[in-house]
């Protein structure tokens, strides 16, 4: 690393750090009763049990060599450029509710989003070698990734604020549309993120403005997002609602805050006037640094759910690795709705046996990931049941957009 790089990666360093600093929020007991040692026990728990039972479910083995080895089941195909492609017939108007564009900030250039590339660089990317990385559908997604690869995705976030990330920079709204048009789904909501860092970082404006300019204006429906602990939060989602904005994207473990502080409140009730869905990153992953997890465990959602029933709450990845609390959570509240991307595919069943296909929401984090990673899972599980395929990747969208044939 040079000088200059190596500079600006201890600026973006301690910007973060004075950015992470200024979003804990004060809560009235102590931390120890947020998040304690049964908490940690519970998570390793479940990625033992997790791995112990891979491919024991009612889908049995589902392994693959790759997003590319996807192929050889028979809903997709290699085109003559080896890229994935679904050949089913006669799918729903397919709705992702969970996708990104590529990010840069502070010291980073910035990334040309209309600009197609030769390939997408996923942040995880099974398909970089050949053949590609072990990918089992039956873990929880992030579970196929070696230390190395997760170091890669660890450097690859940092890069974003400093240097620039390679990968970012194919994070771009034609591949995004080239890889939907592969894998047939017609609209995605792209959820944007405010870091909360003492330089403006809100990507909401300029993705927004990039997807107006390009030419899939009808087939991407931009996010808003707030930082909490911005003073102008509510006059910036307001902004960002009259722009047309389609569900407000919190991330408690990246905003560093609780989803029942107090000091939520005020947002929790503009989205409840504007009828704005609220997509909260749900539970943990594992993979992002232990000190965040006490902010998504599962029942620091529900001061908010139970208080604002008219708002409708998504909790994306399904409560990824806790989603063993986000079922019964779903199942108490109505106006809770559950993100599939994550999920291997019998939890996914799990899923729409407990709390009902009507309530799962397709979602596939691109650029984390590939999208037919998540739509192979949800193709698999509702094999025999085309309602709840209907409804799991078109329907419940719809009806939770307001848009009704979209």
């Amino acid at each position: 690393m040079n000088r200059d790089a190596e500079v600006n990666r201890r600026l973006f360093l301690r910007a973060l750090g004075l950015g992470a600093a200024s979003l804990i929020s004060p809560i009235a007991c102590s931390d120890s009763e947020r998040y304690g040692e049964a908490d940690i026990k519970k998570l390793a728990d479940q990625k033992r049990q997790e791995k112990e039972l891979a491919g024991k479910g009612p889908y049995g083995s589902q392994r693959f060599r790759g997003y590319r080895g996807l192929s050889e089941l028979p809903y997709f195909e290699l085109d003559t450029n080896q890229n994935l492609r679904c050949i089913v017939e006669g799918l729903p108007p397919i709705v992702d509710f969970h996708a990104h564009l590529g990010m840069s900030f502070l010291f980073a250039p910035k990334i040309d989003l209309l600009r197609k590339t030769e390939r997408v660089v996923h942040f995880l990317d099974c398909d970089a070698t050949q053949p590609g990385c072990e990918l089992d559908l039956d873990v929880y997604i992030n579970a196929n990734f070696t230390e190395d690869d997760l170091a890669s995705l660890n450097s690859e976030s940092l890069a974003q604020g400093t240097w620039g990330s390679a990968a970012a920079a194919t994070h771009t709204i034609p591949n995004l549309v080239a890889e939907m048009n592969a894998m047939g789904i017609q609209r995605s909501v792209v959820l944007p993120i405010s870091l909360g860092l003492p330089f403006n970082d809100d990507s909401s404006a300029l993705w927004s403005e990039a997807i107006e300019t390009s030419d899939y204006a009808n087939r991407l429906l931009p996010g808003a997002t707030v930082h909490p602990r911005d003073p102008d939060a509510l006059e910036s989602l307001r902004l960002q609602i009259a722009r047309g904005a389609s569900a407000l994207k919190l991330h408690p473990a990246v905003q560093r805050f609780y989803p029942d502080t107090p000091e939520l409140r005020p947002i929790y009730e503009e989205c409840a006037k504007a009828g704005l869905p609220v997509f909260f990153h749900g539970g943990r992953a594992g993979i992002e640094p232990e000190y965040t997890h006490r902010f998504t465990l599962i029942r620091h959602y529900e001061g908010a759910v139970a208080a604002y029933p008219e708002v409708q709450f998504v909790l994306g990845h399904a409560g990824a690795r806790d989603v063993a609390d986000a079922i019964p959570f779903a199942q108490k509240y109505p106006n809770i709705w559950l993100d599939t991307h994550g999920q291997g595919v019998s939890t996914l069943g799990q899923l729409i046996d407990e709390v009902g296909a009507q309530r799962l929401l397709f979602g596939t984090d691109w650029p984390f990931y590939h999208l037919g990673a998540s739509l192979a899972k949800v193709l698999i599980v509702t094999e025999n049941a085309p309602e709840d395929r209907w409804a799991i990747l078109s329907g419940n969208a719809e009806k939770l957009l307001g848009q009704e044939g979209l």
